[in-house]
């Protein structure tokens, strides 16, 4: 059954009223026809089960059939600090970590990263991220779409990530696992949680002691090999869904 995301004010009391470039992927796409069923989210961690009661030009209106406590989403909500790597590898990243439950993306421009974005690129590419962590969140039956925030500098991130509960920075000069194991192990549901990955020149020491200073990072290591950016992220993710899906 295929999903799709409303906003809050486009349910009513029994229908939702589907808006946008979804119109055209319901009727032109997919062909969908009158009284045929699909799901539907709005942010919560709700699913509607609905039936399309009209379509029209711009607008489609589904009627709701019954509402269930979904529980897809971890109780944590994961933000992913990720330094902007080369080519493509942003796609697959943010692909990947809506899969495994983050609930935020935010780009950084740390000082080895190779990536320059104007204003104009920025913009173009924000959307075509964006589009990728919605198309992964209906693809894992999501109960809401990851933002994928704006670029931010290295301070910048440091100071957005300063009121989250648990900030965790893999370094790869960090020794002892059993250390990075008893601060995962100490992490709680319902926990906000940071995760700062460096792009493929890694952080610089100055960025490993700003984020310790201004957002108590604690620095972990993920092992003894070394792992490229778009693996490393992902690895952390991976170990925070298993530790926390209840």
């Amino acid at each position: 059954m295929y999903r799709f995301f409303v906003e809050p004010s486009q349910i009513n009391e029994n229908q939702i009223f589907i808006k946008g470039s979804d119109v055209n992927h319901i009727k032109n796409v997919l062909r969908m026809k009158l009284k045929e069923e699909i799901l539907i989210s709005s942010g919560e961690d709700k699913e509607y089960t609905c039936y399309i009661e009209e379509m029209g030009e711009e607008e489609i209106i589904a009627h709701i059939m019954y509402v269930q406590e979904a529980g897809y989403e971890l109780s944590s909500k994961i933000y992913l600090f990720q330094g902007l790597p080369k080519s493509d590898k942003m796609e697959l990243i943010i692909q990947k970590a809506v899969e495994l439950g983050v609930h935020q993306v935010i780009p950084v421009a740390s000082k080895r990263a190779v990536v320059k974005l104007d204003k104009k690129k920025e913009e173009k590419k924000i959307a075509r991220w964006q589009a990728i962590s919605e198309s992964a969140a209906k693809q894992s039956k999501r109960m809401y779409v990851p933002e994928i925030a704006g670029v931010m500098s290295f301070k910048q991130a440091v100071d957005y990530a300063k009121d989250l509960d648990i900030v965790l920075f893999p370094y790869e000069l960090a020794e002892g696992m059993k250390k990075t194991k008893e601060i995962i192990g100490k992490i709680n549901p319902g926990q906000s949680i940071g995760i700062f990955i460096g792009p493929e020149g890694g952080f610089e020491e100055s960025e490993v002691e700003l984020a310790k200073e201004t957002a108590d990072a604690q620095v972990i290591t993920l092992g003894k090999r070394i792992l490229r950016t778009e693996t490393a992220g992902l690895t952390v993710l991976s170990i925070l869904m298993y530790t926390l899906e209840e």
